[in-house]
């Protein structure tokens, strides 16, 4: 893929971006190198004060980076301001919160005494570089969730974003400088995506994050095992919309309705398979179907639209192809299943449910990303649960339910990094997000995504040491 804004509401290409060299490549590793062992040994209290900075910068030029991202993606513009907004959030967050979630944890000195240690404690501490390999559906949040709790850790960061975001992606990086960051703490590499490999097995890079595709998680995770290097991965998602015979099937189809639709229905956390109780099947898939087929299609700097366009037209085509297999195999198209009448020559694709969806169908197995629902029929819990865990993924989950015991069953069996309770699936600074099964490991985001990137180190007192306070934290 060319590094270019195209503008998936018109096919335009609109600017294109040379690739950077291997001896520019270079020169930008060893100073995100000579950044961290500066950006390591600063206190907390100035690492926020930076972060902060960043946040109001963003927060002012909110509209700006809003339109570059709808230009770029295709999202909502609505939705590039929310994008824009929750970062701010995430931000001051981790500027507030780093310090705590970062002090040195000392268990009792009963529980150690047998080790010898007069005190013993573990300390928090960078890693060094980190790499990020990021995606475009959310071209600022996926970056700020990594960035925001690895710079305030005192790592310096790596971003090889994704080709079609250029101009998101040299926004962030020209973010952190005008922050006043350390020059190299946080930097952009221009690179198409065979330029990772070497990047990730230079000695100086310390680690690597990872956002994106199955296929592009095993090739990062491949070689940072045989580097032995850390990895966070989050890949795709399948996720189960469950609706039971006790939840508010109004408000439900409602919400069902955004938790398929959001970012275009582009969202690894989107709720894709909609699994729901044969006693309100009828009423919940005929409010949901007629609400999906009222959703407004069109240019996405338009506010009365609903839906954008799909952000490539590779990823239109991979969603025809899941919906032509569906239909072919015995599926009922309820609405949709095609191609939007009177639009520009964009990448658009219209909301679509799908019934009668069986095991056989390639859409049962695999994400479609897109604004494309899977209907199930249920007779109870059991089958519900078993039906949400048969996905090779496992990244979140949103359960319908007003009955207690079938909320701790759900809680309990669903193979999910999240259980989502009459409510949609969403990320938050405060709580921890990822993933299991082929959706990956690790955690971003609360004190779990902070502490991904940073070395626990145990550190150790023994009976001659006499306490001068030199343990306390820098």
């Amino acid at each position: 893929m060319a590094i270019a804004t195209v503008n998936p509401a018109t096919g335009e290409t609109l600017k294109t971006f040379d690739p950077l060299g291997d001896a520019e490549i270079d020169e930008r590793i060893e100073r995100a190198v000579r950044a961290f062992h500066t950006h390591r040994v600063t206190g907390f209290g100035g690492r926020a004060e930076l972060m902060n900075r960043a946040a109001d910068l963003l927060e002012a030029e909110q509209e700006d980076i809003a339109r570059t991202m709808t230009t770029e993606m295709g999202k909502t513009l609505a939705a590039s301001r929310a994008e824009a907004a929750k970062c701010v959030k995430a931000m001051r967050w981790y500027a507030r919160n780093a310090e705590a979630l970062l002090a040195d944890e000392e268990p009792a000195a009963a529980d150690v005494e047998d080790s010898g240690a007069v005190r013993a404690y573990v300390r928090y501490r960078p890693l060094g570089v980190v790499l990020a390999v990021m995606p475009w559906n959310f071209p600022l949040w996926q970056v700020i969730r990594f960035a925001a709790p690895a710079l305030m850790a005192g790592n310096t960061g790596l971003l090889k974003h994704a080709s079609n975001v250029p101009q998101t992606a040299l926004y962030l990086e020209d973010l952190f400088r005008r922050a006043g960051f350390p020059e190299g703490c946080f930097q952009t590499l221009l690179v198409g995506s065979g330029a990772v490999e070497g990047v990730l097995r230079d000695p100086r890079v310390s680690a690597a994050t990872l956002t994106g595709s199955e296929p592009a998680g095993r090739s990062v995770a491949s070689i940072a095992g045989d580097t032995v290097k850390k990895t966070v991965l989050e890949l795709g998602g399948s996720d189960p919309f469950i609706v039971m015979s006790s939840a508010g099937i109004p408000e439900a189809a409602r919400t069902a309705v955004t938790a398929r639709v959001q970012n275009n229905g582009q969202s690894c956390i989107a709720a894709k398979r909609f699994i729901v109780h044969t006693d309100v099947y009828d009423d919940f898939v005929d409010r949901f179907t007629a609400a999906m087929r009222d959703l407004t299609v069109g240019d996405p700097m338009d506010g009365a639209t609903d839906v954008g366009p799909l952000a490539s037209e590779s990823g239109r085509a991979g969603l025809e192809e899941l919906v032509e297999d569906a239909r072919a195999r015995g599926a009922t198209v309820l609405c949709g299943g095609r191609r939007p009448e009177g639009l520009p020559d964009g990448w658009f694709y219209e909301p679509t449910v799908l019934s009668d969806v069986t095991p056989e169908m390639r859409i049962h197995r695999e994400e479609a990303f897109g604004p494309v629902a899977s209907v199930y029929r249920v007779s109870g819990t059991e089958q519900a649960i078993q039906l949400a865990n048969d996905t090779p993924f496992g990244l979140s989950s949103n359960v319908w339910t007003r009955n207690p015991e079938e909320q701790r069953r759900f809680i309990r069996d669903l193979e999910a990094g999240s259980v989502y309770l009459n409510g949609m699936t969403a990320s938050h600074p405060a709580l921890p997000f990822g993933g299991v099964k082929r959706s990956g490991y690790g955690r971003e985001l609360s004190g779990h995504g902070i502490r991904e990137f940073c070395n626990p180190t145990t550190v150790w007192y023994g009976p001659s040491h006499a306490d001068t306070g030199a343990g306390a934290a820098e």
